[in-house]
């Protein structure tokens, strides 16, 4: 039976997923159990986005079976157009009120959605970080990958793009006109897209909370440390390049509020 779609959705979950077959299952009875247990967030929806897999990841989220105040969405990508290219799909997907961002790994818990829901309103995104409380990460990433994300951060803060001490933390909470609008002006299609997310955020005046989350290292990561480290600098250049030049996007009507610009 096909799941009922509500009129009211009070949290979109958005799961970018690249050839998540062995993990996804798991992580999808996670979350959805999660929700099904704390009515504050019935109903909700749960939005799988396959980014081009080639493994049986679509099989298996599709065959899924939620509670019935749980709505399960499976969008597919043709091929592999990148982690942010899947998280503009899912956001511009959600119709939640607020909007949830986590990796496939759940490399944060589900349950740490509660420490980010107090720090979010209609102007206010919070973004978990594993660089405000450290001791609240274990196990902790290999050190060179540790180490390649506190140089990235640096830069992007050194550029005056952010002052968010993580921005490549999986686990964001928002509201679903932001996410909405994000989706529509967004155009990094690589790892960082989050930076884009940050930057506009900030430019359309909505207030950006960072909150210590509970986080820990998963193997088989999907970040190629070479390869993905040229792209995202890459990509943070042409952002830092294009705020300078004054070109970046403002927000669409959806978004506009009292404090916009």
């Amino acid at each position: 039976m096909p799941p009922v779609a509500h009129d009211v959705v009070r949290l979109s979950v958005v799961i970018p997923a690249l050839n998540e077959a062995d993990r996804l299952p798991a992580t999808l009875e996670r979350v959805a159990g999660h929700l099904a247990a704390d009515r504050r967030w019935a109903p909700a929806e749960l939005i799988v986005v396959d980014d081009g897999s080639v493994d049986d990841t679509v099989r298996l989220a599709e065959s899924q079976t939620l509670p019935g105040d749980l709505e399960l969405v499976v969008v597919s990508h043709p091929t592999n157009l990148g982690k942010g290219a899947a998280v503009r799909t899912g956001w511009a997907r959600a119709r939640g009120d607020r909007v949830l961002l986590t990796d496939a790994d759940l490399s944060a818990p589900i349950g740490d959605i509660e420490l980010l829901a107090g720090h979010v309103d209609s102007r206010t995104m919070a973004v978990g970080s594993r660089a405000v409380d450290r001791r609240l990460v274990s196990p902790r990433q290999p050190w060179y990958r540790d180490g390649m994300g506190r140089c990235f951060n640096l830069l992007v803060r050194g550029l005056g793009l952010t002052r968010v001490r993580d921005t490549q933390c999986g686990f964001k909470l928002l509201p679903g006109s932001l996410a909405r609008a994000l989706a529509a002006r967004m155009r990094v299609d690589g790892f960082a897209f989050d930076v884009e997310a940050l930057l506009l955020t900030r430019l359309w005046r909505f207030e950006v909370e960072e909150v210590a989350v509970h986080w820990g290292h998963v193997e088989a990561s999907r970040v190629l440390p070479g390869r993905h480290s040229l792209q995202m600098l890459r990509d943070v250049l042409w952002l830092w390049l294009r705020w300078r030049l004054g070109t970046l996007p403002g927000p669409p009507e959806e978004a506009r509020g009292p404090r916009a610009l």
